[in-house]
Order: C-alpha cells, then sequence, then structure tokens
C-alpha cells in the first residue's frame, strides 16, 4: 500500500532528498549545458568575436577568460590571459574603418598587424561553412590589398604600378618608403610566412631567418602556428624567458615577428594557414614563403635577392623543393652543395574523388644557366626557367601575394595547392625560376630526422572527421577555377569571390596546358619535360621573348609545344 504524500513521519527526509538530488542534477546540467554552448558556439581560434549575448555571458571577471585562445600581443610574447581584450573582440559600433582602403596603401616600415586592431574582419569558418554550418566565426586580419583584380586589372600589371608596391626600410627626400627601383637592395623589406602545424623546429626556423641574415632589420616573419596549447610549444616562445637572456634571437626580434595562433584541432589544411600568412602581408618589398623546419644559410637575404635580380624580370617568382639539410650546411652556416633542385617532374593521381597534377621527387643538379661574364667580381649565373611552383620555398616581390592570394574557399585540400597558385601565376604574368643557389634546407622525416618529424599525433583532431568531405568540394574548385576538370559540372563546386581567388588576363590556364604538355581531358601528360627544362632549353629559348621593361615573358611569342621526346609516336609525327 502507498503512502501518502501528506504523511509528515515518513515523507520529509525523502523530500529533503528529492530537493537536493533535484538541486545537484540542475546544478550539473547548467555547467554542462554552459560548458556545451562555450564548446560548440565559440571556435577557438584567434581572436574570434562570440555572438553578443555569449559575450555578455562570458565577459571576463579578473584573470578568467572563456574562450578565446588566440595571442597577437604587443610584446609578440605575452600570455592571451595577460591581454585586457583580444584584438578582434569589439562590438559592430565600435569598428574602426579598415586601414586599406585606398588601391594602394602607403608604404610603412617597420610594421606589425599587432598595432592594426581596427584591421580586423569577421569571416564564417570555411571548413564548417562547406559543411553547411555558416555561425561559426573567426576574426582574420584583412588584406593588405583586398582586391587583387584592382591591381592586376585582368590585363598585364604596368611597371609604374609594380612600382609602388613594396616598402623601404628608409624613406625619399619626399618621405616616402615606396621607392621602387631606387631603394638600395640592402635596404627592400622582406615578409617571410610561415604556415607551422604542430611544429616543435618552429622557433629554431624563425630563428635561422634572423640569425643568418645579413640585413635582420629589414625581415618580418608572419607565422600562423597551429597548435596544442599546453603540449606545443608556441613559435614565439624563447627557450628561456627574454628577463633571464634578452639576447636570445626571438627576444631580440620579436618585434618583428607576428604569431597568429590557432587551436590545431580546428586546422582545416594548409591552404587555409597559408591565406591568413598572405592576409598579414603588410607592404613588404619581397615575399618569401618558408616551410615551419627550414634552416637558412647565412646571408641568406643578400643572397636570394642578388638571385632575383639576376633575372631581369620583374613578375619573376624563384622557387623549388628543398633539398635535405643532412650534409648541406656547415658550422658557420654556410652551404655545402653546389646543385639545386629545379620544377619540372609532375604527373596525375587520383584523390578526393578528383584527379589532379602533383609534383613527384625533383631532379638537383649543378646550374645549367651561367653569366657569360663569369668573373671574381660577377661569380654569378642566374635562376633558371621553369614551368612550376612549389609551395615549400617561395620567393618574389611583395606584388605576387596581392595578386595571387591563397584561396579562402579551400579547405582540407593537402595537395593540388602548389598547380592552383602556379597556374594562377602564370595567367597574371607571372614566370616561375629554379633558384641558382640554396639559401636554405629542409628537415625531412627521413634517416636521422624520421623519428623527432614523425611523432606528431593527429589521430584525434576531430576536424578531420567533421570536415574531410568538405575536401573533395573544395577541389573540384581548385580544379575548376584553373580549368583542369572540364568534366565536371560547375554547379558542383562553389563560384564565391572566384574573381578574387581566380584567374588573371596576360595568358589562359589552356596556353600552359598546351605548351607543357598536358591534357586536362584524358589527364595524362607529356612525360619527360625535365629533358626540355633542366637541360635549360626552356631557359634559353623562352628568355628571349622577356619584355623590355622586364615585365614578364611575352608567351604570345612562343610557339614551341612541348612533346615528350622518348615517345616513339612523337618521333614518327
Amino acid at each position: 500500500m502507498k503512502r501518502s504524500s501528506s504523511h509528515p513521519t515518513t515523507t520529509a527526509p525523502s523530500g529533503n532528498n528529492n530537493f537536493i538530488g533535484l538541486s545537484l542534477i540542475a546544478v550539473i546540467l547548467f555547467i554542462y549545458t554552459f560548458g556545451l554552448i562555450e564548446s560548440v558556439w565559440h571556435l577557438p581560434t584567434p581572436n574570434h568575436r562570440s555572438r553578443s549575448w555569449l559575450r555578455k555571458l562570458t565577459k571576463r571577471q579578473g584573470n578568467v577568460s572563456f574562450g578565446g585562445n588566440i595571442n597577437i600581443a604587443k610584446s609578440g610574447l605575452l600570455d592571451v590571459n595577460e591581454k585586457e581584450e583580444g584584438v578582434g573582440d569589439v562590438d559592430e559600433e565600435d569598428e574602426e574603418e579598415p586601414l586599406n582602403k585606398g588601391p594602394i596603401p602607403e608604404a610603412q616600415w617597420p610594421v606589425s598587424i599587432r598595432d592594426e586592431d581596427g584591421n580586423f574582419e569577421e569571416v564564417i569558418h570555411p571548413g564548417h561553412k562547406a559543411k553547411g554550418h555558416p555561425d561559426v566565426f573567426m576574426m582574420l586580419p584583412r588584406f593588405w590589398i583586398d582586391d587583387p583584380v584592382a591591381i592586376h586589372q585582368n590585363t598585364l600589371m604596368s611597371r609604374d604600378l609594380a612600382m609602388k608596391i613594396g616598402s623601404c626600410i628608409n624613406p625619399d627626400e619626399h618621405g616616402t618608403k615606396a621607392r621602387g627601383d631606387d631603394c638600395p637592395l640592402s635596404e627592400r623589406t622582406i615578409y617571410v610566412a610561415i604556415a607551422s602545424y604542430r611544429d616543435w623546429q618552429c622557433r629554431d626556423t624563425v630563428t635561422s631567418i634572423f640569425s643568418r641574415a645579413q640585413h635582420p632589420e629589414r625581415v618580418r616573419v608572419g607565422v600562423v602556428d597551429q597548435i596544442v596549447e599546453g603540449e606545443d610549444g608556441p613559435c614565439d616562445a624563447p627557450y628561456k624567458p627574454c628577463s633571464e637572456d634578452p639576447e636570445q634571437t626571438l627576444c631580440k626580434y620579436k618585434s618583428q615577428l607576428d604569431v597568429f595562433q590557432v587551436d590545431a584541432p580546428l586546422s582545416i589544411g594548409p591552404v587555409f594557414a597559408r591565406h591568413i600568412g598572405h592576409r598579414m602581408y603588410r607592404g613588404e618589398y619581397y615575399y618569401m614563403q618558408s616551410d615551419a623546419h627550414v634552416t637558412f644559410t647565412r646571408n641568406w637575404d643578400e643572397d636570394i635577392i642578388r638571385q632575383q635580380e639576376a633575372t631581369k624580370n620583374e613578375m619573376a617568382v624563384l622557387s623549388t623543393y628543398l633539398t635535405d639539410i643532412d650534409g648541406s650546411i656547415d658550422e658557420n652556416g654556410d652551404s655545402l652543395r653546389d646543385t639545386r633542385p629545379i620544377m619540372c617532374n609532375t604527373d596525375y593521381e587520383e584523390g578526393q574523388d578528383n584527379r589532379y597534377l602533383r609534383h613527384g621527387s625533383q631532379p638537383e643538379a649543378h646550374p645549367t644557366i651561367q653569366n657569360l661574364l663569369h668573373t671574381i667580381a660577377r661569380p654569378d649565373g642566374t635562376p633558371q626557367l621553369q614551368p612550376y611552383w612549389a609551395a615549400g620555398y617561395s620567393f618574389s616581390r611583395g606584388h605576387f601575394v596581392v595578386n595571387v592570394p591563397y584561396d579562402f574557399y579551400q579547405p582540407m585540400i593537402f595537395q593540388g595547392e602548389e598547380m592552383s597558385i602556379g597556374i594562377r601565376g602564370f595567367t597574371i604574368g607571372y614566370d616561375f625560376y629554379a633558384p641558382e643557389r640554396s639559401v636554405c634546407f629542409h628537415h625531412y622525416a627521413e634517416g636521422k630526422n624520421a623519428k623527432a618529424r614523425n611523432k606528431v599525433d593527429i589521430s584525434h583532431e576531430y576536424i578531420f572527421f567533421l570536415l574531410r568531405s568538405s575536401g573533395v568540394k573544395a577541389m573540384f574548385r581548385l580544379l575548376g577555377v584553373v580549368h583542369m576538370n572540364p568534366e565536371i559540372n560547375p554547379e558542383r563546386w562553389d563560384h564565391s569571390e572566384e574573381e578574387k581567388y581566380g584567374l588573371g588576363g596576360v595568358r589562359t590556364p589552356e596556353l600552359f596546358y598546351d605548351t607543357f604538355g598536358i591534357d586536362v581531358k584524358n589527364k595524362v601528360t607529356e612525360h619527360h619535360l625535365c629533358s626540355f627544362v633542366e637541360t635549360g632549353k626552356m631557359h634559353n629559348e623562352f628568355t628571349k621573348f622577356l619584355r623590355p621593361d622586364g615585365m614578364g615573358i611575352d608567351y604570345s611569342k612562343i610557339t614551341y609545344r612541348f612533346k615528350d621526346p622518348w615517345n616513339a609516336k612523337n618521333k614518327v609525327e
């Protein structure tokens, strides 16, 4: 027989227990729900902005901070909890006007995105957007120039316009730091972009860049540092506190190092990381892209600029796959090698429901092109013309970043980016060269470096499972933009901002494919292209048509079409 709930002698203790139990459950559910909202609705990436109502709930009290794990600190080494407000934590009505209003902003040096609180913008995380979740936002630096078409205008950029892009350390008599050719070589600034994924050698790479430069005062490094906080060391953290050893390179040059930190589990591949790196460019004279596990040679900056200028081509881009560090640099930082790789070997492979071109291993040999006046006073030859671009190392004038920005809409792309950037650059008028000498060397996951380089565990990172399928659509877009997948219905890929991240009007992708033996319909290539490139035949034949003003090679005058010389069918024809 049930007891009545009105019986005072038996229900009071039970009622109290039930009340206490329900209260505890309510508290636990509240904490869990709040934590879930905080985790899901806040993307723990640089300078994210929360929703207005949630921002009020998560307003910091003392040193307690909810969300926001990015630090672009004034010192370059400041902990995120030491900042009163994140760069992007501003209300809509409080946002300052962007700093890049004009076609070409005024050249500045020194410069840092840490000084640009009003020059960030809220964007939808591209991986989540591709998955149909357009409610995850992040704050990113605005491009120095937001509209590349306003610069190249789908035609060949004029030399006068090119000379307006690129800062000099010291101004001319009019106070202008965009001095073009009049800027002395030793005063031309360099922006180095590094995309780092949980890379324990990143800070060593940055240290090498500054410590081995002939003129470190003209170098600025921008790192997109994708790490697991508490497990990975930040790229800008010296091995000792700066207060103990202020002479450490990362301490001496911290004002020239911008680190944009991203939670590694929310990374969506190298293309997006390098996209952020392009956003961090601020008008430097030269642009260099490097991996995060690279060691540089002594006076690398002076050497690579001398090589760049030896091409006499304003549209030259020096790019290569780097040689392994083993046996390449002596204890003084000087190169032990007189060979260099050249980009000429690529073929189709299959992945992400597509067939695309991927570079293979590249031949390395002594430079073929030598200076005819090879003397002690002029010991250099010149970089050698090649058809392809490589992501691991690239050096060019700064306007290459402006005109060919990494595509925002390519999440989860791990292969194919090199053909995308290379062909887009080709259509805008850029020419690619193999450096005559290597100024840095790569720590590959091979030999004695294999164990250390392969230690990063990504198996727990949910982004690879949640967003992997978005890479298929991104690959459709990557190939579609450069006309490499004519068999795919264009409705299957995203056309957002295609003009911004698309082609130029100087040359067509079809001209590139025809010239270098690529059949995009049947997905085959003419093999043995290196017989034309590595030997110097391409360089000698094509550089004859370098425009008199140095604004790239005029392909309208080139009728050559490569055919595999070892193919019996081609010999018969």
